[in-house]
């Protein structure tokens, strides 16, 4: 069983911003509007952090894209009252919505930040409902529950279906979520860190690879390659 996990060169990433419109486009993410964003409120499954240090002129700025970690020992899942969020059998951390019973418990516990709380009704204007993902798993939420990045898990499932539909076996690279592959400057890598023999593997072994907050047990699955 693939044991599914991301690695992010910060040498590569120059912060386009493609990921998180990918990511936005393919799941469905709610779009906070001019209301809400002056609440401070807004959902990014998938964003891009700026750290700026110094003060002008001897600024330095560096990056941080963040999706979610899909930990090995996920906090939020040790304080879910409902068992709203699980991880499955391949090591991807999600949410059942229909469980979820917007508590928040889970966006205390996450130390990234990941976790965001969808306090209003999802609205998207006229000329951008079009192209709403039609996939059943990333069907607009319901306002009140908490949402995060899936590893594009309804990309896994149909990856699978065209390669048994097919007549063949099923690879890793057949899968690959949305912030990977639109990532202008080939920044991110993803596939089974199980696999010795995969690219994802490897890196994750690099000497430049470091994971966030790693020392506090929860086992981050996306590893960062750092600046040169």
């Amino acid at each position: 069983m693939p044991r599914w996990g991301m690695v992010i060169d910060l040498d590569k990433c120059f912060a386009c911003q493609s990921c998180t419109a990918a990511c936005r486009m393919e799941n469905n993410t709610p779009i906070a509007g001019k209301n809400q964003a002056d609440m401070g409120r807004a959902i990014l499954w998938n964003e891009v952090l700026p750290f700026v240090e110094g003060e002008y002129p001897n600024v330095q700025t560096t990056i941080l894209p963040r999706p979610c970690m899909h930990c090995e020992e996920p906090a939020c899942i040790k304080v879910c009252p409902v068992k709203a969020t699980y991880k499955n059998e391949e090591g991807i951390v999600l949410v059942d919505y229909d469980r979820c019973i917007g508590c928040r418990m889970c966006t205390v516990a996450c130390p990234y930040a990941v976790r965001y709380f969808n306090w209003y009704e999802p609205e998207w204007p006229d000329d951008l409902k079009e192209h709403l993902n039609p996939e059943p798993e990333v069907q607009p939420r319901p306002k009140g529950v908490v949402e995060k990045c899936t590893f594009c898990v309804q990309r896994l499932r149909k990856a699978r279906e065209t390669a048994e539909a097919e007549g063949r076996t099923f690879q890793a690279t057949d899968y690959i979520p949305a912030c990977v592959q639109t990532c202008t400057g080939r920044a991110r890598y993803f596939g089974d860190l199980d696999d010795p023999n995969s690219l994802v593997a490897k890196l994750a072994h690099s000497p430049r690879a470091y994971r966030v907050f790693e020392e506090l047990g929860t086992h981050p699955k996306v590893y960062y390659l750092k600046q040169g």
